[in-house]
């Protein structure tokens, strides 16, 4: 297929014949490369897992997610049973509230017995403080 094809000589119809057939070929060697290549990609996905899975048997070690601390609401809505943590965007049902004039103050749930501290506060010692 080494010969030249000169497009100013052909017709509209002979034009538009090439463009389709050429649009055939490229769908056919497009798809055809596509599931090569997703064949690919499940075998490294095959030999990624079986790497892994050989990891973890080996040395008995599984690498896992950092568990982050449960986040306990501070915050609830007075009318039904939604919380809110304070962390991220503020519900639509506190938003509304503070609108009306009312403070997140009257929204706070009582921590009671966390032994948590604020950071900056500092432990009481348990002897009474001289006078």
């Amino acid at each position: 297929m080494n010969h030249k094809l000169n497009f100013d000589s052909m017709s509209v119809d002979e034009l538009w014949q090439l463009h389709e057939e050429i649009g055939r070929v490229l769908s056919a060697r497009l798809t055809t490369e596509k599931r090569e290549l997703e064949k690919r990609l499940a075998q490294l996905h095959r030999e990624d897992d079986a790497r892994q899975a050989e990891m973890q048997s080996s040395s008995g070690l599984v690498r896992r997610r950092r568990k982050y601390p449960e986040v306990l609401p501070k915050y609830r809505n007075p009318t039904t049973t939604e919380t809110w943590s304070g962390r991220g965007k503020q519900p639509r049902w506190l938003v509304a509230a503070l609108k009306t004039g009312r403070r997140i103050e009257e929204f706070a749930i009582a921590q009671s017995g966390t032994g948590k501290r604020k950071p900056g506060e500092r432990r009481q010692k348990g002897h009474a403080s001289r006078a």
